[in-house]
């Protein structure tokens, strides 16, 4: 997928998945953080948005491991996750950035080539339902933008008569959360 899919799947698994970690799904920093992330696995390729900003390192990593190798792989997000737990990064950034890389790989796996999730084993994982940059693309990532939008009117109560409502979207928790302290439900005092 383009660098903006990358982008807006990213900001759209953040939105989903921040409520169920109890977490402010519209806290600058933390879409910050998604959106690195979902752009972060492509250092491995010179010519992606971000290997064309983090030049030489990403041209050395493409030449000694490849693209969609090991960056693309579990064995990458394992090893985010502890490096960023190890030097006492806070759960919140570790998750959005966590959740931005994790949806890259959702991402990649639609296209023809898939992914190695298990990383140095040669087999394939994905779906392919589309290729980088073709219109299909661009149908996944409008029909992914509104279904959260749906959900997100939904939780809100705005949507209340549609046909769909008896289907629950798991979006957002039925109790309160304090988006403001970061800590989750609310405490008692």
């Amino acid at each position: 997928m383009m660098a903006r899919s990358h982008v807006i799947v990213g900001l759209a698994a953040w939105i989903a998945a921040a409520p169920v970690l109890h977490l402010s799904p519209a806290d600058p920093v933390y879409l910050g953080l998604a959106a690195a992330g979902s752009l972060l696995p492509d250092i491995d390729h010179p010519q992606s948005w971000v290997g064309r900003r983090a030049r030489p390192v990403s041209s050395v990593i493409a030449a000694v491991l490849g693209h969609r190798g090991i960056t693309h792989s579990a064995v990458a997000v394992v090893v985010l996750i502890a490096l960023l737990a190890h030097a006492g990064s806070r759960r919140g950034a570790v998750s959005a950035l966590a959740i931005g890389y994790l949806s890259h790989l959702a991402a990649d796996m639609l296209t023809p080539r898939g992914l190695r999730l298990a990383w140095p084993m040669r087999r394939t994982w994905g779906l392919p339902v589309c290729r980088t940059g073709s219109p299909a693309e661009t149908i996944i990532v409008i029909l992914l933008v509104c279904g959260i939008a749906w959900s997100l009117l939904h939780a809100a109560g705005r949507v209340g008569g549609l046909p769909f409502k008896a289907i629950h979207w798991p979006i957002y928790p039925h109790r309160p959360v304090d988006v403001t302290a970061g800590t989750g439900p609310q405490a008692p005092k």
